[in-house]
């Protein structure tokens, strides 16, 4: 299976895929959470998510270093991570520039298209909506729309939430090829 990308809206049911594909794993499965427990809310979202997973997977608790996570995950376990779009919260919030955010994005997929066991890798499409007023959170969208494109390329499989369901994304070469003619 290799690289899935998992993207979609907020509450579109991109961790519950994610959760649903890895319970029918046979092996072991690493959940590599980047998510951080600052507010109620979060702590709320996070004890949902923990009550969704089954006990016997090995969870990392992991806000900055996916790259590292992923790599000292068992060879052989399929491994989520679960989110992108908080991942890059937390590296902008740490003073880390939207070129080395690119840099480190570039590194943690490469790292998980490298495994041989799957790795889900769930994320959110901030940039379907309206243009935000604010430049920096025009900033962090358009950050947001070159990581998942990175993780995109390196992916086998691109899959979008919308509404519960799943749509299978096309590969742009094979796009471009169907264009032409070949």
């Amino acid at each position: 299976m290799g690289l899935v990308l998992l993207t979609g809206g907020a509450r579109s049911g991109k961790s519950a895929l994610a959760v649903r594909i890895a319970s029918r794993w046979r092996g072991g499965v690493t959940f590599i959470a980047t998510a951080e427990a600052r507010d109620e809310e979060m702590r709320d979202k996070i004890a949902r998510h923990r009550a969704d997973r089954p006990d016997r997977w090995r969870v990392v608790e992991e806000p900055v270093e996916v790259s590292a996570a992923i790599e000292a995950s068992p060879a052989t376990d399929l491994v989520i991570v679960d989110c992108l779009t908080l991942w890059v919260s937390n590296l902008l919030e740490r003073g880390v520039s939207a070129a080395e955010v690119g840099t480190r994005a570039a590194a943690a997929s490469k790292t998980a298209a490298a495994r041989e066991a799957p790795v889900l890798v769930v994320t959110n499409e901030v940039g379907d909506g309206i243009v935000p007023l604010h430049p920096g959170t025009r900033a962090y969208r358009d950050l947001m729309g070159t990581v998942n494109a990175t993780f995109g390329r390196d992916a086998e499989r691109v899959l979008l939430t919308v509404a519960g369901r799943v749509m299978s994304l096309a590969d742009a070469e094979g796009v471009i090829a169907d264009v032409l003619g070949g």
